[in-house]
């Protein structure tokens, strides 16, 4: 395999470059310049810069989840100032720079991509890869970012362990493992209910608001939300990216609903639920 930071030798990808690529360069050379001229850049520190660094990223998932391509593009120059300001800030203090960010990036995935630099027949399991990579640490959740959202948290945690053997044979154990714990939130949200009202009054109840659920009832909604992760995972979906295609949909049938309600005189909010529910399958239906 050619090794990229062998004396006289390119890696195979260099093949690759493309003219205009040097620009992405000239962002580090702007915030040289703008550290040297600028009161405000010349005070910031990677701590400082972080919420951006977190915000400008956000923004960048937003615009690829809009297709908006115009707008990707400045968001990507955001993100990449983002980045370029923290190889500037580790250059200042004698860390590191661009040429080792770019060496350490290259020799990863070389040596994630056997098939590719090597001569591996087919590419290998990624997850257990990482594991080996990661087998002289003695915390197997060592670099699961503290910050991810908590579904993709726990796709990773348990991507993890999947590395290392710990892992359902197939879907039927993840979905086997939702129904046991929905019906021990079940269970818990009835022993809840029950203690709150003593005197088991008839009739519909409203539900708490979030916040007010028992102990109890938090653990074990928990435990349904992290096998339901489990079950995503195990069908090839990413819980965060299906979640929040489910609330979208979920959004966009609920303005539909309020507006075909509006559209026939009927006042959606005192309506009943009947009348709702069939407005809302003629929205699922003409969908």
């Amino acid at each position: 395999m050619q090794e990229p930071t062998a004396a006289g030798l390119e890696p195979l990808h260099a093949e690759e470059g493309r003219e205009g690529d040097e620009a992405l360069a000239r962002a580090l050379a702007l915030v040289r310049f703008l550290r040297v001229r600028c009161p405000w850049d010349a005070k910031q520190t990677p701590q400082t810069l972080r919420p951006y660094l977190l915000e400008e990223a956000h923004e960048v998932a937003d615009a690829i989840r809009a297709g908006d391509d115009g707008d990707l593009s400045g968001e990507l120059g955001d993100l990449l100032l983002n980045f370029a300001f923290q190889i500037v800030l580790a250059e200042e203090r004698g860390a590191f720079g661009a040429a080792d960010v770019v060496e350490a990036l290259e020799a990863k995935m070389e040596a994630r991509h056997p098939h590719v630099y090597g001569d591996a027949d087919a590419p290998p399991d990624w997850e257990s890869l990482k594991a080996a990579e990661r087998e002289t640490a003695g915390d197997p959740f060592d670099g699961v970012s503290a910050g991810l959202d908590p579904l993709s948290r726990a796709a990773r945690v348990q991507e993890r362990m999947a590395g290392f053997g710990f892992d359902w044979p197939d879907l039927a154990g993840p979905m086997e493992k939702v129904r046991e714990e929905t019906a021990e939130l079940e269970h818990a949200a009835a022993e809840h209910a029950a203690a709150e009202d003593p005197s088991g009054s008839p009739g519909p109840a409203a539900p708490p608001r979030i916040g007010e659920a028992s102990p109890e009832v938090v653990e074990e909604v928990g435990d349904l939300l992290f096998a339901v992760v489990n079950a995503s995972r195990w069908a090839g979906a990413h819980p965060a990216n299906a979640l929040l295609g489910a609330v979208e949909k979920f959004e966009r049938r609920c303005r539909r609903m309020i507006e075909l309600a509006e559209s026939r005189g009927l006042e959606w909010k005192g309506a009943d639920l009947a009348t709702l529910d069939a407005v809302w399958e003629e929205v699922k239906a003409d969908e």
